[in-house]
């Protein structure tokens, strides 16, 4: 149980064929490719030593395969851990959406038959206020390169678009902790591959 408030990891998934290719990707359950099932074996070794109480991941596949992968087992599935909801711009690249929006982002919309900034924002927050209250002290989170963002961002009470600053790889993780009674964001898009580590003792509450 929780002596004090929650560390929280965030863990996006591994490469996908869409997420190669720069296609958005939400509700099509897409799989990880064979290099994207070698990244989040890469993760292994840095979530195993984290002492994780609550595992919660999105219930998409790709996600699930990185969790397992990883070796974040067992876990919870959360159905607000899912990726932004692209509505008709499934499937597109932000080139190919720019031909009919130009300029467009999915920070600024418009996001037709889909889910805004502020309902994705005002998801994170209670998917958040859940982990606050979840008594857990270390827990980790499987899920999606946008949403995972856009948690981050509301995290450090930015509002969602903030997340526009906030880039994040496939199988990377990032650490959100505290500095006294602040949240901050304490790591962010940290590959596999990288020698830093988890920082050792939590910000003092």
């Amino acid at each position: 149980m929780n002596d004090g408030p929650p560390r929280v990891w965030l863990v996006r998934h591994g490469e996908t064929a869409w997420s190669r290719d720069g296609r958005h990707t939400s509700r099509t359950d897409v799989e990880l490719t064979p290099r994207g099932k070698q990244q989040a074996r890469a993760l292994a070794p840095v979530m195993d030593p984290l002492d994780l109480d609550l595992v919660v991941c999105s219930p998409r596949r790709r996600a699930q395969q990185t969790a397992e992968l990883a070796g974040l087992i067992p876990y919870e599935v959360a159905d607000d851990l899912r990726e932004w909801d692209y509505g008709a711009l499934e499937g597109l690249t932000t080139p190919e959406i720019q031909v009919t929006w130009p300029g467009w982002t999915i920070w600024d919309g418009p996001w037709p038959d889909g889910e805004t900034a502020a309902d994705v924002g005002g998801r994170a927050d209670r998917f958040l206020a859940g982990v606050l209250g979840s008594g857990a002290s270390r827990v980790a989170l499987v899920g999606h390169g946008h949403f995972s963002r856009v948690i981050g961002a509301r995290w450090v009470g930015s509002p969602a678009a903030g997340g526009r600053g906030l880039d994040l790889d496939t199988a990377t993780w990032s650490e959100l902790g505290w500095s006294r009674k602040d949240r901050v964001i304490r790591r962010w898009n940290v590959p596999s591959s990288s020698a830093a580590t988890p920082t050792a003792t939590p910000g003092a509450p």
